[in-house]
């Protein structure tokens, strides 16, 4: 749930800082106080379109920033944070996004900067705002389908990755087969190509670490003066008379005479002679390396046409000899491929019709498992617009599949799904974006909402406006319905209705004033006795009467009744 938001210089808000509770929050206030402002800002916040426009007249940057808390382990939140590193501790999630005056916008969640991307696939699982925009959902027909299969959960999720994955290696079978079909004067260059390449490559005899291998000898034949000046001053320091090992036998003969008078030092006499042969073995061995070394100009001239040559096949084909090689042999297969295409078109040819057979199966499973769904989506949808009252109206999934043959395979199947409704008795089913008015689609909506909020792992719903174009006991059950989708979840609601002011759990007043020539809003959790006032408000207009004040505490005893029964 959304705990708390803060907005500061964000239209006409100056500072604002509004603690949110579980349940029905509702917002109400006169036109223009600043009611969608604050819809505005939370759908800023969880990755909407920014807008310098959004920056309050005479500052620098508009800043809003609100805490979710993740009531369960489970939560969506959690997946999509750790896919994008992002830690979440003890269930708080801190988001907070500034736009500048020049547009520019900062992101951060739980002090990470993020993208807009990442911010907008995050705030999806925590924030669902419907306004009378979003009914566009239901009048688009291709987005039926997503809402029939998230309504069957696990069950069509499961006949669904069955069928994408072989779909998957069906539509990569297609595309080899039209690339193989592909105009044949492009498939004769492409051949010249990649011949030339695979003879440059096979030349080359590339072995795997050589390019390393010949960078050290490299290094080592341009240092050759250093490295043999470096052996020879060391093996004339140690050899030779008056040198190290002189020394250190004169020493090591001493030792041992002292060893022979006091025992006491045979194991100095020990290490002495120890070092002595040491020292010898050490001379011995710079001796070797000396007489080794031999400078070879003609190598290092190979090393460099080699390492020349391995440069510039780098530069064609793979920044490593390892990729170079690699994509040798994938143009190995495809000359392989091209030189007998007919016969490879043939092979994929039976490949594709293996595979449509056993897509057909998947998708007959798939469509089978979709209607059993819809039925019982149509059924709880009848029943939902029965309690809104629309009991005449019919409400059925239609599937309207294609029949072609083989069928015409999609990545979500062969389903073709759109919902149909008839409000009238007698009417014939239409599609739903035809026939259904403002008023009629957002308790549709509402009804959708109340099924699929049980199904969705969203905390958090904003209804802006979505009340409008209806009154009376349409209204009243308008508010009921909403009430009820706030017990699976958080629900925000801005409404002109009193039916549903009356059945909100936090009643929260948005007003504005004017002080030295600025607007500003201002929010106000209202009391019982000022509710009244409000409601009253919101029943008569500017005049509140005796009379309007008694139908306001009615309003609020009836839904004082609804909330405890």
């Amino acid at each position: 749930m959304l705990q708390e938001i803060s907005i500061k210089n964000f239209a006409i808000i100056d500072e604002l800082e509004l603690p949110l509770d579980q349940g029905l929050t509702v917002l109400t206030g006169e036109t223009g106080a600043g009611k969608s402002i604050i819809i505005d800002a939370i759908h800023l916040l969880v990755g909407g379109r920014g807008s310098a426009e959004f920056v309050r007249h005479g500052e620098k940057k508009a800043e809003i920033e609100g805490l979710f808390y993740l009531d369960t382990a489970l939560h969506p939140c959690y997946a999509k944070s750790q896919q994008f590193g992002i830690d979440i501790e003890d269930g708080m999630v801190v988001v907070r996004r500034e736009i500048s005056v020049n547009g520019k916008s900062v992101c951060r969640i739980n002090g990470k900067l993020v993208t807009i991307g990442i911010l907008r696939e995050i705030g999806s699982t925590l924030i669902d705002i419907h306004g009378q925009h979003e009914h566009q959902e239901l009048m688009n027909d291709s987005l039926h389908l997503t809402l029939l299969d998230q309504y069957g959960g696990k069950d069509i999720q499961k006949a669904l990755q069955s069928y994408q994955e072989i779909y998957s290696e069906y539509d990569q079978t297609i595309k080899q087969i039209k690339k193989l079909n592909e105009n044949e004067q492009e498939m004769a260059h492409r051949l010249d190509l990649i011949t030339f390449q695979i003879n440059e490559i096979q030349k080359a005899d590339l072995k795997l670490g050589e390019d390393e291998a010949l960078q050290e000898e490299k290094r080592k034949l341009h240092n050759f003066e250093r490295l043999f000046e470096s052996l020879q001053t060391a093996y004339t320091s140690l050899q030779g008379e008056s040198r190290s090992l002189d020394w250190t036998g004169l020493a090591m003969s001493h030792i041992e005479t002292a060893a022979d008078i006091d025992n006491r030092y045979g194991k100095l006499s020990e290490s002495v002679s120890n070092a002595f042969y040491l020292l010898e073995d050490v001379i011995h061995n710079v001796r070797s390396e000396l007489d080794s070394l031999e400078f070879e100009p003609q190598r290092l001239e190979f090393i460099e046409e080699r390492l020349n040559e391995i440069n510039s096949l780098k530069r064609k084909y793979g920044s490593t000899i390892e990729e170079i090689v690699t994509y040798g042999a994938e143009i190995e297969e495809e000359i392989e491929t091209i030189t007998n295409r007919d016969s490879y078109i043939n092979t994929l040819q039976n490949k594709q019709s293996s595979l449509e057979k056993d897509l057909s199966l998947e998708a007959n499973n798939l469509s089978s498992i979709r209607q059993k769904w819809a039925k019982k989506l149509t059924k709880q949808i009848q029943e939902q617009l029965k309690e809104l009252y629309m009991d005449k109206t019919t409400f059925q999934v239609n599937f309207l599949n294609e029949s072609t043959h083989p069928p015409k395979f999609k990545r979500d199947g062969v389903d073709i799904v759109e919902f149909f409704i008839s409000t009238n008795p007698g009417e014939p089913l239409k599609p739903l974006s035809k026939v259904a008015s403002g008023g009629e689609l957002s308790r549709i909506m509402l009804g959708l909402k109340t099924i699929f909020s049980k199904h969705q792992g969203i905390t958090s719903i904003i209804f802006d406006e979505v009340d409008t174009g209806v009154s009376g006991r349409v209204a009243q059950a308008i508010a009921e319905k909403i009430y009820s989708i706030a017990h699976n979840s958080q629900v925000i609601c801005i409404s002109h209705l009193p039916q549903v002011a009356a059945m909100a759990d936090d009643h929260l007043l948005i007003s504005k004033k004017t002080q030295k020539g600025r607007t500003s809003s201002s929010v106000q959790l209202l009391k019982d006795s000022e509710k009244i006032n409000e409601i009253s408000r919101m029943i008569s207009g500017v005049e509140i009467t005796d009379l309007t004040k008694e139908h306001s505490k009615e309003l609020l005893q009836l839904a004082n009744s609804i909330k405890n029964n």
